[in-house]
């Protein structure tokens, strides 16, 4: 008799994707909204936006586990197990974080072995780079009004791919709060390429040229502004490994300033 959850709902678009790769997609119910799935998988009903959920909904498709990510969803989580359903909450906040979050999950729906040929992939993409040269100074916006810089699994990603993360002092802080800057601390860091990715929204990259006193900032005066789909970036599953190749491409292309 199978034992793994056959009804799970997914509010967190990474672990949706996780199922997908697993073959594991005939044991989900329900996804959240943010998800893209692939073009060839049964539709699934959108049950949830990131900090918002259709309990009603979500109780209809009768789980038997649902999955969240991140404090942003803590109240959900607790709403639902309130409600008397059977919650899996996840926080990875770091690569290693993300790699144990993902055979956890591939261990609850038995595929172990599908897991293990995955996660040696995503190991072997997100290698660091080597580089004998000198690293152009990164920052990454995930949000623009605050400011908020990366957490830290994107401060990671930004040095295996062989950049300096200009606000690593912050990698640690877990909330996106802690993680405010101001533009000004951004621009006295003075970067040389900026990556961003706006929780949802589309990136402006010529704002950067408009902020008071950043028209003498390395990144804009040589265009090295970049977006990333927050899918590759904001969202720590498999999907970083795009992200990270996006990453190593403009720091490939980088020179310094002579």
């Amino acid at each position: 008799m199978n034992s793994s959850p056959q009804r799970i709902v997914c509010l967190s678009a990474e672990i949706a994707d996780w199922l997908w790769r697993l073959g594991a997609w005939d044991q989900v119910a329900g996804v959240t909204g943010f998800f893209s799935a692939p073009a060839d998988a049964p539709y699934r009903p959108r049950v949830s936006g990131f900090s918002t959920a259709n309990f009603a909904e979500i109780i209809r498709l009768q789980p038997d586990l649902v999955i969240t990510f991140s404090d942003v969803q803590a109240e959900l989580a607790a709403g639902l197990v309130k409600r008397g359903l059977n919650v899996l909450a996840t926080n990875q906040r770091t690569l290693a974080e993300t790699e144990t979050t993902l055979a956890l999950v591939a261990r609850i729906v038995d595929r172990d072995a599908a897991a293990a040929k995955l996660l040696a992939e995503f190991r072997q993409r997100l290698v660091p780079v080597k580089t004998g040269r000198p690293r152009p100074r990164v920052y990454f916006e995930e949000w623009d009004e605050p400011c908020i810089t990366g957490i830290a699994w994107v401060g990671e990603m930004i040095e295996r791919a062989g950049g300096e993360d200009i606000f690593a002092g912050l990698r640690s802080c877990r909330s996106a709060s802690e993680r405010v800057v101001t533009p000004d601390q951004i621009r006295q860091a003075w970067p040389e390429i900026i990556f961003a990715s706006w929780c949802g929204k589309p990136v402006h990259t010529e704002s950067f040229a408009g902020r008071e006193g950043w028209s003498d900032v390395p990144a804009v005066q040589a265009g090295r502004i970049f977006e990333i789909p927050g899918e590759e970036i904001l969202q720590p599953g498999f999907h970083l490994v795009h992200g990270f190749e996006r990453m190593k491409e403009a720091i490939e292309k980088w020179r310094p300033v002579t």
